[in-house]
């Protein structure tokens, strides 16, 4: 065989073969991330989802992928903006989830309320989405509201004294002292470590004027941290039988964020609405994050691009013809 001949046909099994190897794909990104997600490996994730992002831009599952993974790195504005894309392009519950989440961990409160109101009128087996729709509330001045989103809290998650003594501190500013109280002895009956509780459950007393009751509790808050001021005030105040000296009754959020489950609204922008919780239509959200018990593994049959027949023919000829005339020459 001629030298030209051998040239041209390893060039053309080249040109062949060249474009059968190839880099992931969108999907196999999109899966990538999910798994480093599912590892608590966010940086990964992000890298990854952007990566699917990259190959295709209108990949709405991989926008809201990213925003739940900058949520949990704490980058909130920049979650906001994924989850907005993710919206932009279709509706999704991860992407709505991840929205209300970047809101409330931004202090736009009055935002989140429309959010995570959208997202508990269908999605009702998630705690974290009322007990921080509860929070948001609170801090708009609807304690009312706020009480009806705590009771749905408990009803899903019964065992967080958190929460207990969150709807106790907000029964507190309504003047509810009993039901006050009951919340937070539900609390001091989930923990007994807990000094802000124990105290929180002291001032409950003085406001009922059980003195004696409340001094146990102060104690007992000081007992656990021994240089906690408010307690020794309203330690002091309830020895002498007078007014305790109230704490502050709106804590820091006390839910970890959330990021499964949402709903489709009807704008990418939820408008706040005043509907009682319990007047909601609710059906149950199936999740789209991965399981944490277990991954989705990459997927290889995107791994090489497949071949068409149509070259593979057509290349087999061009080097059928070739080999004919290399016999040909050689004949000659």
């Amino acid at each position: 065989m001629q030298t030209s001949a051998k040239v041209g046909i390893v060039i053309l099994i080249v040109i062949l073969l060249v474009p059968v190897v190839a880099g992931e794909d969108a999907t196999e990104w999109y899966t990538k991330a999910q798994n480093a997600a599912m590892n608590g490996d966010y940086t990964d994730a992000v890298t990854y989802y952007n990566n699917a992002i990259a190959l295709n831009p209108t990949y709405d599952t991989a926008y809201a992928g990213e925003a739940v993974a900058l949520n949990e790195l704490g980058q909130y504005s920049a979650a906001l903006t994924a989850a907005n894309q993710a919206l932009a392009i279709r509706t999704s519950p991860t992407a709505l989830g991840a929205r209300a989440d970047a809101l409330f961990y931004l202090g736009q409160y009055n935002d989140a309320i429309g959010a995570y109101t959208n997202y508990t009128a269908i999605v009702f087996n998630q705690a974290s989405g009322y007990c921080n729709l509860a929070y948001s509330y609170v801090q708009e001045n609807n304690t009312a509201l706020a009480l009806t989103a705590y009771s749905q809290c408990t009803h899903l998650n019964p065992g967080n004294p958190l929460v207990w003594d969150q709807i106790g501190l907000v029964d507190m500013s309504l003047g509810q002292y009993t039901d006050a109280l009951n919340a937070f002895s539900t609390a001091t009956s989930l923990t007994t470590t807990n000094a802000q509780i124990w105290n929180d459950k002291g001032e409950a007393l003085v406001a009922l004027g059980r003195y004696q009751d409340a001094l146990y509790c102060f104690n007992t808050a000081l007992s656990l941290e021994p240089t906690y001021a408010a307690a020794q005030v309203n330690k002091a105040a309830a020895m002498g039988k007078g007014q305790v000296s109230m704490s502050s009754y709106v804590t820091t959020p006390t839910e970890a964020p959330w990021y499964l489950g949402g709903i489709t609204p009807t704008s990418a922008t939820p408008t706040p609405v005043a509907t009682p919780l319990g007047t909601v239509t609710q059906t149950e959200q199936t999740t789209t994050i991965l399981p944490t018990t277990q991954q989705t593994p990459v997927p290889t049959r995107t791994t090489f691009t497949p071949l068409s027949p149509v070259p593979v023919l057509a290349g087999l000829g061009a080097a059928a013809v070739l080999l004919s005339w290399n016999g040909k020459g050689k004949n000659h």
